[in-house]
């Protein structure tokens, strides 16, 4: 049943190293969520709350300047200091959405693909960093751009069958090709989701084509929406459906 007028309340995750908190929280604005960016360390210390919010999202960036591995800071922080009310969160049906370096923490906390840390990103196929237009194709079709050096999604054949089976791969590049597969991901993939279906990761950003100008070729020109603000558009009905 769908919530009575209650608006979705989106906390942005921030930390150092950070930067697409804010065309991440204007995704969700424009997608009808009430958003707040909060620095992680608010959370750690309880003067915000998990609970109070619907979705959690980690915006792309250099989380702590990826000095060890894309992500892996923040993972270790998220991991050590707020597990519990992460995995409270994810139980109560909430939505997590890692993007970029947000999938990459997802990934290294084992909160994605779920039951622990069965996959990892790492350096692309090309040994450089990636920065391009690429087509998705899965649950929603779209051009977004991807900007990473470490997109590489890979994990052995079990993983990748279990993945597969129980229809966790929300996207796929469009070809195993380089450049549309920008980074070498095995089967193509591009994002995922847990099992649930309310832990999201994905490399591309979404955030940057939230109006069909933001795309070279402005595409999607008569609605003025861009391809990526269905993302967040879907993510925000979820929430209102749950």
């Amino acid at each position: 049943m769908e919530k009575d007028n209650k608006m979705v309340k989106a906390l942005i995750l921030r930390s150092a190293g950070i930067n697409c908190n804010d065309e991440t929280e204007k995704g969700f604005r424009m997608a009808g969520a009430e958003t707040e960016q909060i620095h992680v360390n608010k959370l750690i210390s309880g003067e915000k709350k998990l609970t109070d919010y619907d979705i959690l999202a980690l915006p792309g960036g250099f989380s702590y300047g990826d000095y060890i591995a894309g992500g892996s800071i923040l993972a270790n922080q998220l991991s050590v200091k707020l597990r519990k009310q992460m995995e409270e969160f994810i139980e109560q049906g909430k939505v997590v959405v890692g993007i970029c370096n947000g999938f990459q923490v997802l990934v290294k906390t084992g909160f994605l693909p779920g039951d622990g840390m069965k996959a990892t990103l790492t350096n692309n196929d090309s040994g450089k960093f990636e920065c391009r237009w690429v087509k998705l194709k899965g649950s929603s079709e779209m051009d977004v751009p991807v900007a990473h050096g470490e997109g590489k999604f890979f994990a052995d054949n079990e993983t990748l069958d279990e993945l597969e089976e129980n229809g966790q791969v929300m996207f796929r590049y469009s070809s195993s090709e380089y450049p549309e597969n920008p980074n070498g991901s095995l089967r193509d993939i591009a994002g995922i989701t847990n099992t649930r279906g309310n832990v999201i990761g994905l490399m591309p950003h979404p955030e940057r084509h939230l109006t069909y100008d933001n795309h070279p070729k402005e595409i999607s020109k008569e609605s003025n929406e861009g391809e990526g603000l269905k993302f967040f558009k879907n993510i925000i009905e979820r929430c209102k459906t749950k």
